[in-house]
Parts: C-alpha cells; sequence; structure tokens
C-alpha cells in the first residue's frame, strides 16, 4: 500500500468514527501504530534478526528470518522494499478494528434518562 491511499484510507476510517469518540480513537491508534521509517531502519541493521518482522507482527515470518539469518541475505533486501507496506497494512487493520470497537462502545451506550417533570404546586401528587 503506497503512502497516498493509506492516507485516504485513514481519513476515511478516521471520519466513519463519532464525532464524540474520535480523540479516543486517535489517541488508542496513536499508541498502537507501527511507523514504517523505523520499521525499515531495523530491518536495515537487524533485518538479519528478523526483528522488522516481529515487530509489525509477523512472528512466524520473524522465526523463519531468524533461523535463516534473513533468508542467507536475500530476505532483507527483498524487505528493504516491502516492510513499509506492510506496516501500512498493520495500521489499517487496527484502525478498522479500533473503528469497530468505538462504534460498538458508542452504540451500547445507554440512552440519556429523561426526568419526569416536577409536581405541579396546583396539584399535589395523589398517594
Amino acid at each position: 500500500m503506497n503512502r497516498a491511499s493509506y492516507t485516504m484510507e485513514l481519513m476515511t476510517i478516521v471520519g466513519s468514527v463519532p464525532e464524540d469518540q474520535r480523540q479516543g480513537f486517535i489517541n488508542a491508534f496513536t499508541a498502537s501504530e507501527k511507523n514504517p521509517v523505523i520499521l525499515f531502519g531495523f530491518n536495515y541493521w537487524l533485518g538479519f534478526l528478523g526483528i522488522d518482522r516481529f515487530l509489525v507482527g509477523d512472528v512466524v515470518a520473524g522465526i523463519l528470518k531468524l533461523l535463516t539469518f534473513g533468508g542467507f541475505g536475500i530476505w532483507v533486501i527483498v524487505d528493504y522494499f516491502l516492510i513499509g507496506g506492510r506496516a501500512r497494512d498493520k495500521n489499517i487493520e487496527l484502525a478498522r478494528q479500533l473503528r469497530e470497537s468505538f462504534s460498538r462502545s458508542q452504540a451500547s451506550a445507554p440512552a440519556p434518562a429523561v426526568e419526569a417533570p416536577a409536581p405541579d404546586g396546583d396539584n399535589p401528587p395523589q398517594g
């Protein structure tokens, strides 16, 4: 996923979150998102250990990359081009999950209680 389509998709998701829940959504998303630039740096320096794949959540790929020393260097080179897109894909998955949870919390919120009118002084309550 390229940066332009990532930004458009993310803005669409943020726009679909209810207005009163939006700030909480943004805070939760920024706390958990994966930065593609940082993952590229991890791939550059520690790619042969699979650290970048572990950080993005691809545990099986991280283990395979670790056991093969980055696919004998080939997988590290391939991930120079792929890890940024993989991070953006994971971020979009995270944003969709957060949107669903924030939308569910909005739907399950109780409706505000309606107060009964105060008794009139002319008509005392009957009991």
